[in-house]
């Protein structure tokens, strides 16, 4: 299947690999081209214009998106809707708000172009261990997309959600959940940080224990556990931690439809308050960031 990915940021340009080691052809735009070309290597087909991209797919035309949300990804259904074609599909797979896509679906269909909205969980370690992708649009559009989440997911780890929207909403939530799960840790690191027995804690060690069996055993404290190696007391992270916009809209989802989110909100205002608070909390947050999405720590 001919795919192409426009946007080679820390996630696009890992998709585009992991789909070339599954057997895609994969076609890849940046607006940097020496990012495009640096793929070549790896067997992409890099492009210097979005026109060119488009005219080189064969058609149906498959093509993700991969940019930041809001305008960009605006700017680019714009500029695809002229140059797509009856048939063709658009996935967007970033982090745009659920909302919109319900926008660009219904304006793209008015032209016969699909539209799927995939929200996608991995970071940078996507690569290797798959992107958990959740995807939203018309089921039949979905199907006969299937082959590239399933390449870029691991075994079990892409469903379809619903209509248009679906995927960005559950991803989401998803983002809101992590915001809370996140902090939870952050908090208890600083309380251990705080206490009569900190000299004697090896936080990277206890990250590591956690994992063995225990109840609150995940992911993140393996990054933690990476954390901690590197910079046993995050001495080397600033303090101030970023909101990606995920965890607004899920608080402000959860006020639109009165449903009480206490701890999610917290999380994300905890985040605000990080501008002020140079807390060893906030630096926990703030390694976990850069651990797994490649997040900059300013």
């Amino acid at each position: 299947m001919e795919t192409a990915i426009i946007g080679l940021g820390r996630m696009g340009a890992n998709m585009a690999r992991r789909l070339i080691r599954a057997g895609l052809s994969i076609h890849v735009y940046n607006r940097t081209y020496s990012k495009a070309l640096s793929l070549e290597k790896e067997g992409a087909k890099p492009h210097e214009s979005i026109e060119d991209l488009v005219s080189s797919l064969k058609a149906p035309r498959n093509i993700i998106l991969m940019l930041p949300a809001g305008l960009p990804v605006k700017e680019h259904v714009k500029i695809l809707l002229e140059l797509l074609d009856d048939g063709d599909t658009l996935i967007e797979g970033g982090n745009s708000f659920y909302k919109d896509d319900i926008d660009h679906y219904e304006i793209l269909n008015k032209k016969g172009i699909n539209y799927l909205d995939a929200g996608i969980s991995g970071g940078i370690w996507g690569l290797e261990n798959g992107y958990c992708t959740m995807v939203g649009g018309d089921e039949n559009v979905y199907k006969k997309a299937e082959p590239v989440f399933k390449a870029l997911a691991p075994e079990n780890g892409y469903m379809y959600c619903g209509p248009s929207g679906a995927g960005h909403f559950v991803k989401m939530v998803h983002n809101g959940i992590e915001y809370a799960m996140m902090q939870s840790y952050a908090e208890g690191f600083n309380i251990l940080k705080a206490s009569p027995y900190a000299e004697d804690l090896s936080f990277q060690k206890l990250s590591g224990l956690w994992n063995q069996g225990s109840v609150i055993k995940s992911w993140l404290l393996e990054l933690l556990e990476k954390a901690f190696k590197e910079d046993p007391a995050l001495q080397n992270l600033n303090s101030v931690v970023e909101d990606s916009g995920e965890g607004r809209w899920t608080v402000q989802q959860a006020i639109d439809t009165g449903v009480p989110v206490p701890v999610i909100a917290g999380a994300l205002f905890e985040r605000f308050s990080s501008k002020d608070n140079a807390s060893f909390s906030n630096k926990v947050l703030a390694a976990l960031r850069k651990e797994f999405g490649g997040h900059i720590v300013k």
